[in-house]
């Protein structure tokens, strides 16, 4: 990408004001607008949420040489799950999940949603998470499932996807055999600072993922282990999953706004990351989004860098209606890895 292609790509200030509507709805939140940052390798409006506003410039060198990534290392025991109050339990209805989601037995045809929490000490509070269990998760104990992670927006809760139906969209493709049954886990981060200030992300990968793998049936296995996000969530999914790459094989941004600073780590992470071992990407976004040129930007770099990822760009805004819209071309594309 040649630098005047970049420089005439960040001629959108105002869009920044077009975001403060839009991420409410169903992204960012309790926006706060600075004057426009230029430090030379990037160019953007940070928010309260540690999202973009402005397209952030990631260098377009050539990535450095792979090196050895560290290895994931286990939580330490006083990170772990305590004992008390871990049993995973049905979802209660305050929660956004409907009485027919939360009754049993479930239809042959019908999954069912229940909450949880684990206790670690990354956070201040027990990490709480809503899971989609597949039709027939109760009476197939031998069979173990693939596991997506899904992360919500800012100022939303761990019920979002599930409000725009998630679970009846996984029953839907399930029982008509497109996908194969998923367990979905859903985790709830209760605050919304920007990364550096909380080990929410940390807390996911090293306290939550074992957690969910020690009690649930499923295949503890990158190739069989995804994360996803919309909006806030598409910024963490692609924060994790490219810095814990060992501990997922596929990674969705929807409706991704990069969070500030991140750009110029680009380069390190994915240097860190065999070829061979890059996870699959997908992103995707409305044509009316706010956020397009970031996202363009960011799949332009990805391109350039000859990193694999698909890419779509539908009708729609940064909204709910969007995302949920489409629902069940995330879910098939999860599938297929």
């Amino acid at each position: 990408m040649s630098a005047p292609s970049l420089s005439r790509r960040f001629k959108h200030i105002r869009l920044a004001l077009i975001w403060l509507a839009a991420l409410v709805v169903g992204g960012c939140s309790s926006l706060s607008f600075s004057p426009l940052v230029h430090t030379g390798s990037q160019t953007a409006t940070p928010t309260t949420c540690g999202c973009q506003l402005e397209t952030l410039v990631i260098p377009s060198r050539a990535l450095p040489t792979p090196s050895a990534s560290p290895s994931i290392q286990p939580p330490a025991a006083s990170q772990g799950p305590t004992a008390a109050s871990q049993t995973p339990q049905p979802a209660a209805g305050g929660q956004g999940i409907s009485a027919t989601e939360d009754d049993t037995p479930h239809p042959p045809s019908q999954g069912q949603v229940v909450s949880g929490e684990v206790a670690t000490s990354l956070l201040k509070q027990p990490l709480s998470y809503l899971v989609y269990l597949p039709p027939g998760y109760d009476s197939q104990a031998a069979r173990r499932y693939p596991v997506l992670y899904l992360l919500h927006g800012q100022g939303s809760t761990d019920d979002q996807w599930v409000r725009l139906g998630i679970n009846t969209a996984a029953d839907r493709l399930i029982e008509t055999g497109e996908i194969s049954p998923l367990i979905i886990v859903m985790p709830y981060e209760v605050n919304s600072p920007i990364p550096e200030q909380t080990n929410f992300g940390q807390a996911v990968v090293t306290v939550l993922v074992p957690w969910i793998d020690a009690h649930y049936l499923t295949q503890a296995d990158r190739a069989e282990r995804a994360i996803g996000g919309l909006s806030r969530g598409a910024a963490w999914a692609v924060r994790l999953g490219l810095i814990y790459w060992q501990t997922f094989g596929a990674i969705g941004a929807h409706s991704y706004p990069m969070f500030y600073g991140d750009g110029p780590l680009m380069p390190k992470w994915l240097a860190a990351i065999p070829p061979e071992s890059y996870p699959r990407i997908y992103l995707d976004i409305g044509k009316s989004d706010p956020g397009l040129q970031t996202v363009q930007d960011f799949e332009a770099y990805l391109t350039d860098q000859g990193i694999p990822h698909e890419f779509h760009m539908y009708t729609g805004y940064h909204a709910e209606s969007y995302w949920q819209a489409h629902l069940e071309d995330y879910l098939r594309w999860y599938a297929a890895g």
